[in-house]
């Protein structure tokens, strides 16, 4: 049975029932438990939860991104042909299931935070965030799908006998590109026992720029990711690429160098990082050295050179094509210090 819970913290806690899909009943508060209700926003928890997408060209339910051409200015169709997320052990989508996702405890969130506390001074944000990351004395490991309690810092349990369905979806994307009348193979994308704990967006708008500005957290992890392409007439497939064992942690923008959002006269999107601004007239001493240097400064640039939350991590635990293995790989530490993504329009 499905269930939909959203939770407030304005008032009380809800379960909200949607007609032919979930069932609940509201939870009433005694006095009490109300009078530690604080602060504003909407909790999200999905039991028993399962969604598949196929396209039925016959019945015309087809999922389909047009309007995109290519440097040649022929016509670009991109048809999600399968997408779905599911209970772990899916087979690559044959098997669908049910997963949960989030807990009442730890749910998905949609909140607006206070921008002093997250280093972003007098500013109201707005936060959409998965379920936070916890001590690892709580915790499960955030790449194993057999993980027991106290082995990491993730929330999100992986199935067993005890929770069946688990916290941790399978996804998977199936695309098939059309460029012209020539139509290419459909690529599959997969990852098993998914994880995103601690991942976020946060906005808000700067006055000065006069634009929507924000910080962006993906840590993804599972134990497999894989990506194949198969001909559309024949079904063949070529050699699965696996990589076993991936974890991302991404920081793009921070309370110094937050991302700016915009379009420009053309209509193109722009998302830039850009470069840290000098904190005043203080300087660092030829010998690096706080003593030598203004303090304040040098704080400055130590918080900003040493500070974990700005740094981005890629782990690879083995990386296949085929039957041939390419072993591990790792990034570890990557500061984005500036970065720039337009889009342009090929076609003219």
């Amino acid at each position: 049975m499905n269930r939909i819970w959203l939770i407030t913290r304005l008032a009380a806690l809800l379960a909200v029932a949607v007609p032919g899909l979930a069932h609940a009943e509201m939870q009433s508060l005694s006095e009490s438990e109300l009078s530690r209700v604080n602060g504003a926003g909407i909790g999200l928890v999905l039991e028993d939860f399962k969604f598949a997408h196929g396209t039925d060209v016959e019945n015309g339910q087809i999922f389909r991104i047009g309007g995109i051409k290519n440097s040649q200015g022929e016509d670009v169709e991109i048809v999600v042909n399968k997408l779905y997320i599911a209970g772990a052990g899916s087979n690559y989508g044959e098997t669908l299931t049910p997963v949960n996702l989030g807990r009442l405890v730890n749910p998905y969130s949609i909140d607006v935070v206070d921008g002093n506390d997250i280093g972003v001074p007098d500013k109201a944000v707005l936060q959409f965030a998965a379920p936070h990351k916890v001590d690892t004395t709580q915790g499960y490991d955030c790449l194993s799908s057999s993980a027991a309690a106290g082995s990491g810092t993730c929330a999100s349990r992986p199935a067993s006998a005890d929770l069946p369905q688990g916290e941790r979806p399978d996804i998977g994307l199936q695309l098939n590109l059309t460029v012209g009348s020539q139509d290419t193979a459909n690529i599959n994308v997969h990852a098993q026992s998914a994880v995103i704990d601690g991942s976020y967006i946060r906005l808000w708008g700067d006055n000065e720029r006069k634009q929507m500005v924000g910080q962006f957290k993906l840590n993804f992890y599972t134990p497999e990711l894989s990506i194949n392409a198969c001909d559309q007439t024949t079904a063949v497939c070529g050699s699965r690429i696996i990589m076993q064992n991936f974890a991302l942690e991404l920081a793009l923008g921070n309370s110094l160098q937050p991302m700016y959002f915009d379009v420009d006269g053309t209509g193109n999107f722009v998302l830039e990082v850009a470069a840290i601004q000098k904190p005043g007239a203080g300087t660092i001493g030829a010998d690096g050295l706080r003593d030598s240097s203004d303090a304040a400064t040098w704080d400055f640039y130590n918080d900003y050179y040493t500070n974990p939350d700005y740094r981005s991590n890629l782990a690879i635990g083995n990386l296949s094509v085929g039957d041939r293995d390419f072993g591990s790989g790792r990034i570890e530490g990557m500061l984005i210090q500036h970065l720039k993504i337009q889009t342009k329009d090929l076609a003219q």
